[in-house]
């Protein structure tokens, strides 16, 4: 399996589970509140408790673990320079030395890095778990009712809502367009392995192809809306009407709660 592969985020995964069946908003919400919260602390206990949190949402969710752990792997550089940054400064104490570079590596420098990679990591997995969980259409919708109070100050709402949409459901249509580039390309006699300097040169007749192919799939989808008398600017109506529920109501009550017991902790 390559690393394209490996990356479900803007995937959905249909299932009749709990979490798929609640409203968009109130995931939508709850996924704020745990980005707000990976950002605004860096205490190891709150890690842990959204950890547990997370690990209940995918059991509830039904979603397979490798699934969606998986979405790790390709995000394996980005933590690798997350965590070697900041190991590079930090003043306290020192447990060792890099002896050719003399470069100290102190321990309070080694536990942020520590953390600063594990936030990354969780807020890639919740990022996935949301659009495995939920359907691009609901997306649209979820975002487009959250943000309908900004309609009074003249915010095109609905193009908003639909241009992230869209932008999220490109995600795996890209990754799927670049496998099928590097396969074609790898039949042709390219080769995409080597050091890093040949990796990177190789790369050159992948972009090129799938940026002409991104293009291409803009001006369909544009053709496509146009042939369905799409207007901007023009007032809609879902044939699926969002309400609340008991279960909607108890997530945004324990995301509140449990933002509360983060910062007081």
């Amino acid at each position: 399996m390559t690393i394209i592969q490996d990356i479900t985020l803007g995937q959905y995964y249909p299932e009749n589970s709990a979490i798929h069946r609640l409203d968009p908003r109130s995931k939508l919400v709850a996924l704020l509140c745990m980005m707000m919260l990976l950002v605004l602390t860096i205490k190891l206990s709150v890690y842990l408790i959204l950890t547990a949190v997370l690990v209940l949402i995918v059991s509830l969710a039904k979603l397979p673990f490798a699934l969606v752990f998986k979405n790790l792997r390709p995000f394996l550089w980005l933590f690798l320079i997350t965590f070697l940054l900041n190991l590079a400064y930090g003043q306290g104490k020192i447990i060792w030395m890099v002896p050719v570079v003399h470069w100290h590596i102190t321990q309070e420098a080694l536990q942020r890095a520590g953390m600063y990679t594990f936030r990354i990591g969780l807020m890639i997995v919740f990022a996935a778990v949301f659009t495995l969980t939920t359907s691009p259409m609901d997306i649209t919708d979820g975002l487009a009712r959250l943000l309908s109070p900004l309609k009074k100050l003249k915010v095109p709402v609905q193009e908003f809502a639909l241009m992230m949409t869209i932008a999220i459901r490109f995600i795996p249509l890209l990754l799927e367009e670049a496998d099928r580039i590097r396969k074609a390309q790898i039949a042709r006699g390219a080769r995409f392995d080597g050091n890093i300097i040949q990796r990177i040169k190789s790369l050159i007749p992948l972009i090129i192809p799938l940026f002409i192919s991104a293009f291409r799939k803009a001006d369909d989808l544009a053709l496509a809306m146009e042939a369905r008398c799409y207007k901007i600017g023009a007032e809609r109506t879902n044939f699926n009407q969002l309400k609340l529920k008991i279960a909607d109501y108890s997530i945004l009550i324990g995301m509140i709660f449990l933002s509360i017991f983060s910062f007081v902790v």
